[in-house]
C-alpha cells in the first residue's frame, strides 16, 4: 500500500512535470504541433521519475545511491527535451542544468528550513505524554501521523512555490529566446546553474552521517549550518536568476549599440549625399530644360520634306529626356533623394516593383528633422523591398508593390508604408516586432527597432498590422523639433 509520503511525493513529481513542460515549451519549438504535447512531456517525466524512485536500492544513508539518482535526473530531462522539442541548440544545455539546479536548490532549502523544526515534533509528543495531554497509544500514533504529514505538506508546498517562482523569473528575464547564443555566452549563464547543482550534490554526500549505525544530519552536529546552508543555497539561486537577467541586459545593450551605429551611419550617409544629390538633380533639371528648348528649335528648323527620319530621332530623344525627371516629389529633398535611390536599387532585383509615393507629401510646416524622416522611411522601405524580393523569389508572377502615404492631424504626423509579402510572419512571444528569418540575426532585424527609437524622439509610436498578404507599418510622431538626436544625448 502507498503511504502518505508516497502520495505527496507523487503529487510533487506531477507538479515538477508541469513546470518542466512549461519551462522547455517557453524556449523550444515542439516537434509535433499538438495540444497534448505538454501532457505527454509531464506524464512521461512523472513515469520516469517514479520508476527511478522505485528501482533505487533501499538505504538513503548510502550517498552513492542518492548521487547516482541525482546524476540520472539531468539525463531524463535531456531525453524528454530531445524527444518532444527541437532541442539541438546550445540553450538546451542551459535549460536542463538550470531546471535541475532550481529543483535541487528548492528541495534542499525547504527540507532544511521546514524539516529542521519538524524534527522537534517527537520532543513535543513526549511532553504531551508526560503532561498526560495524550493518554493513549492510539492518540499518540494519530498525532505523530498528522504531524508528519503536515511537515511533509509544508515542505512540498515550499518546494513547489520556490521552484515555480524561480522558473517563471527565468522565463520572464530571458526575453530573447530566439537569440543565437555562442559558447562564451552559454558558459556565462550556465556556470551559476552548474555550481548550484554541484552544491546540492555535495550536500547530499556530506549531509547525512552515520554514527553507531544511527543516521544523523550534519546540522545536528553543527547547528549554525541551519542558517549557513540555506543562505548559500539562496545566494546560488539568486546568482542563477540575476545571471540570466544580466545576460539579457547585455543582449539588449549590444543590440541598441548596433542599432545606434546603423542609425548614425544612415544619418551620416544622408548628410553626405543630400547636397550632392540635390546639386545633381538641379543640374539634370537645368540640362533637361535647356535641351528641350534646343530640341524644339532644331525640330522647327528641320521641318520639311525629307526630314521625317530626323524628326523621329528628335522625338525619341525628347522622350528619353522625360525619363530624367525625378520620380518622387514629396516636398522633402532628403526623402526624394532617398526614395529615388532606393527605387533604382530595388528594380535591379525586382523589375516589376511598383513603388507609389503620390500620397506621401510633406508641407512646409513640418519641423521634424529631415534626417529622422529619412531614417524611418529608409528602414521601412528596406524591409518592404526585402519582403517583395522574397515574395517574387517564391512566386515569380506575384504582384510586388510598396505604397507610402502621410497624414497630418493637428500636431501629429502619421507615416504609413504598405507592401506585399508572402503572408508568412514570424512573431515570437514577448517580442514586440516580427523577427527576421535571416541566419545572422545579430546583424539583421534591427530596422524596426531603429524606426521605433527615432519615433520616440518625437514622443511617437510604431504599430503594424497584416491585411491578408499586405504588411502595413504606421509611424506616428509629434510635429516638434527635438534639441538633439537621442543617440547624441546618450554620449
Amino acid at each position: 500500500m502507498f503511504n502518505a509520503a508516497d502520495v505527496l511525493y507523487a503529487a510533487l513529481t506531477v507538479f515538477q512535470g508541469y513546470c518542466l513542460q512549461y519551462f522547455l515549451g517557453s524556449f523550444l519549438e515542439t516537434r509535433v504541433k499538438s495540444r497534448w504535447n505538454a501532457l505527454y512531456v509531464a506524464g512521461l517525466y512523472v513515469i520516469l521519475k517514479m520508476m527511478v524512485m522505485w528501482c533505487s536500492p533501499p538505504g538513503n544513508e548510502d550517498y552513492k545511491v542518492a548521487v547516482g539518482t541525482l546524476a540520472l535526473s539531468p539525463g531524463i530531462l535531456s531525453f524528454l527535451a530531445l524527444c518532444f522539442y527541437k532541442a539541438l541548440h546550445p540553450v538546451t544545455v542551459f535549460l536542463v542544468i538550470s531546471f535541475q539546479a532550481v529543483m535541487d536548490i528548492s528541495s534542499y532549502m525547504a527540507v532544511i528550513l521546514i524539516g529542521k523544526p519538524g524534527n522537534k515534533l517527537p520532543d513535543m509528543w513526549n511532553w504531551f505524554v508526560r503532561e498526560r495531554i495524550i493518554t493513549s497509544e492510539k492518540s499518540l500514533a494519530l498525532a505523530v501521523g498528522i504531524g508528519t504529514v503536515v511537515v511533509l505538506v509544508l515542505q512540498y508546498l515550499a518546494v513547489a512555490l520556490l521552484m515555480y517562482v524561480s522558473l517563471r523569473k527565468i522565463v520572464w528575464n530571458f526575453r530573447e529566446k530566439n537569440y543565437g547564443i555562442n559558447r562564451t555566452e552559454l558558459l556565462f549563464i550556465l556556470t551559476p546553474s552548474a555550481v548550484g547543482m554541484m552544491i546540492c550534490m555535495l550536500l547530499r554526500i556530506i549531509m547525512v552521517t552515520v554514527e553507531d549505525s544511527v543516521p544523523k544530519m550534519l546540522y545536528d552536529r553543527y547547528p549554525i549550518l541551519v542558517v549557513v546552508i540555506p543562505a548559500i543555497l539562496f545566494l546560488s539561486l539568486l546568482s542563477i536568476l540575476y545571471g540570466v537577467k544580466l545576460f539579457q541586459d547585455m543582449i539588449c545593450r549590444n543590440r541598441e549599440k548596433r542599432g545606434r551605429i546603423v542609425l548614425e551611419n544612415q544619418v551620416r550617409s544622408l548628410q553626405e549625399h543630400m547636397e550632392e544629390m540635390e546639386r545633381i538633380y538641379s543640374g539634370i533639371r537645368g540640362m533637361k530644360h535647356d535641351m528641350k528648348n534646343t530640341l524644339a528649335v532644331i525640330r522647327r528648323l528641320s521641318a520639311g520634306e525629307g526630314n521625317a527620319e530626323l524628326q523621329e530621332y528628335l522625338s525619341e530623344l525628347n522622350k528619353g529626356l522625360e525619363k530624367l525627371e525625378v520620380r518622387f516629389r514629396t516636398g522633402n529633398t532628403v526623402v526624394d533623394t532617398l526614395l529615388n535611390m532606393k527605387y533604382h536599387e530595388a528594380v535591379r532585383d525586382v523589375p516589376d516593383l511598383r513603388m507609389d509615393a503620390d500620397k506621401l507629401l510633406f508641407p512646409q510646416g513640418i519641423v521634424i528633422h529631415s534626417y529622422d524622416i529619412g531614417v524611418i522611411l529608409g528602414n521601412a522601405v528596406d524591409n518592404a523591398i526585402e519582403a517583395c524580393r522574397k515574395l517574387q523569389s517564391k512566386e515569380p508572377g506575384a504582384d510586388a508593390f510598396i505604397r507610402m502615404s502621410s497624414l497630418q492631424k493637428g500636431n501629429l504626423l502619421i507615416l504609413k508604408v504598405e507592401n506585399s509579402f508572402d503572408g508568412r510572419l514570424v512573431q515570437r512571444r514577448q517580442e514586440e516586432f516580427p523577427v527576421t528569418d535571416k541566419a545572422d540575426r545579430r546583424s539583421h532585424g534591427i530596422g524596426l527597432g531603429n524606426i521605433k527609437n527615432t519615433a520616440e524622439k518625437y514622443q511617437g509610436a510604431v504599430d503594424f498590422k497584416v491585411n491578408g498578404r499586405v504588411f502595413i507599418l504606421s509611424v506616428m510622431m509629434k510635429n516638434e523639433r527635438r534639441n538633439e538626436d537621442a543617440f547624441r544625448s546618450d554620449r
